[in-house]
């Protein structure tokens, strides 16, 4: 389904009763809202659950440069409130916990609780990102891809069955999209009051895609310890 906000559409993807607790589950950087398929079918029943596209990726708009993390957290916000969602447990992975913390900050009326997977409070420096978007202005996304299939995919997954469909996924990512938004997972968890860290052995930087049952456990047992399910 899309979303249509003033200046943009937003792809997004809302399974499980209307008038269940909600769960959202925002994306990483290249990819899309079927990252979290196989975990979504592993969750406890009952729940409602939103998935939505990040401007730039899959199914929604690709607006012009420079993306500011302002203006995604904004996404967020404007999506839920218009579709109504107030008071729900938000999943951000990687750049997607970046809008996650984000929008908790600004609108703490519509989260309810966080989950923070694989990211951290700053993630890189700007010089890093400065001189990765040079590589890909330079050579395409296809300049880095080898490099970043490395290190967010763990050996065993990239040779196994399932490797070829999310690398093509991120391969035939919009560029611009990309250019567009420029142990730390631990160290931010300590930052949060109450917070907790969970570490799953074996899995590279998508835990929720060559993991997804020991990802869905870690998550329906903290949905169950707040009373969200």
């Amino acid at each position: 389904m899309l979303a249509y906000l003033p200046d943009l559409r937003l792809h997004y993807r809302l399974d499980g009763p209307n008038d269940g607790p909600v769960l959202v589950l925002n994306h990483a950087l290249g990819l899309n809202l079927s990252m979290w398929d196989a975990v979504v079918a592993l969750l406890p029943p009952g729940l409602r659950i939103l998935r939505y596209d990040h401007r730039g990726h899959g199914g929604s708009d690709v607006p012009p440069a420079p993306y500011s993390m302002g203006a995604l957290i904004h996404d967020a916000e404007r999506l839920l409130d218009h579709l109504g969602i107030r008071d729900c447990v938000y999943l951000g992975v990687s750049m997607g916990g970046l809008v996650a913390q984000g929008l908790a900050v600004k609108r703490l009326d519509l989260v309810r609780a966080l989950v923070l997977s694989n990211t951290a409070a700053k993630i890189g420096t700007p010089w890093f990102w400065r001189d990765a978007m040079a590589v890909v202005q330079a050579g395409g996304l296809g300049a880095i891809h080898d490099g970043a299939m490395q290190a967010l995919f763990s050996p065993g997954f990239r040779a196994g069955p399932d490797f070829a469909h999310w690398e093509g996924i991120m391969r035939g990512m919009a560029q611009d999209g990309w250019l567009a938004p420029p142990d730390l997972v631990r160290e931010t968890g300590d930052l949060i009051r109450g917070g907790r860290f969970h570490l799953i052995r074996g899995a590279g930087h998508f835990p929720m895609i060559e993991a997804p049952g020991a990802f869905a456990a870690v998550l329906t047992d903290f949905l169950r310890s707040i009373g969200h399910v």
